[in-house]
């Protein structure tokens, strides 16, 4: 008889095992809570489907963890990212110049409410006022309002 050995299967270029020892590793890094709900929902790291089930469920919940320590900031820039997949090249192009022509209308108002009367010059001449001992290396100027 002949027999063949069977192909081993991978999962996103992981041998079972692999699979496995990664999903030990990221479910220490979840929350005690997290893990708890993984166990009572029965997700176990035995079997191709069911390591499979907890490797993404895993994934789910550090994804959720990443999200939650990104500042206003970072959430905002990937909120525009996520809304930018939605959208042609064309209405992203729109909505950039709408939101540019908003901007300089709102600058345009600000500067017409505070205008700037004062100007500042700064002089590097190194000829100061201030008599004071100059250290090696150190560059002095002065400000000068009008």
């Amino acid at each position: 008889m002949n027999h063949q050995k069977s192909k081993k299967q991978h999962f996103q270029g992981k041998s079972y095992r692999e699979v496995q020892i990664a999903n030990s590793k990221n479910r220490n890094k979840l929350h005690k809570k997290d893990q708890d709900w993984l166990i009572e929902k029965d997700y176990r790291n035995i079997g191709w489907n069911n390591i499979i089930n907890l490797y993404r469920k895993i994934e789910e919940f550090l994804e959720k963890y990443s999200c939650e320590q990104l500042t206003i900031e970072e959430l905002f820039l990937e909120a525009d990212r996520i809304g930018n997949k939605y959208m042609t090249n064309h209405e992203i192009e729109k909505f950039n110049q709408n939101l540019s022509q908003a901007v300089n209308e709102i600058a345009e108002k600000i500067d017409q409410q505070f205008p700037e009367t004062e100007v500042e010059f700064i002089d590097y001449s190194g000829k100061t006022n201030n008599r004071y001992r100059k250290k090696h290396n150190q560059k002095t100027y002065s400000t000068v309002k009008l």
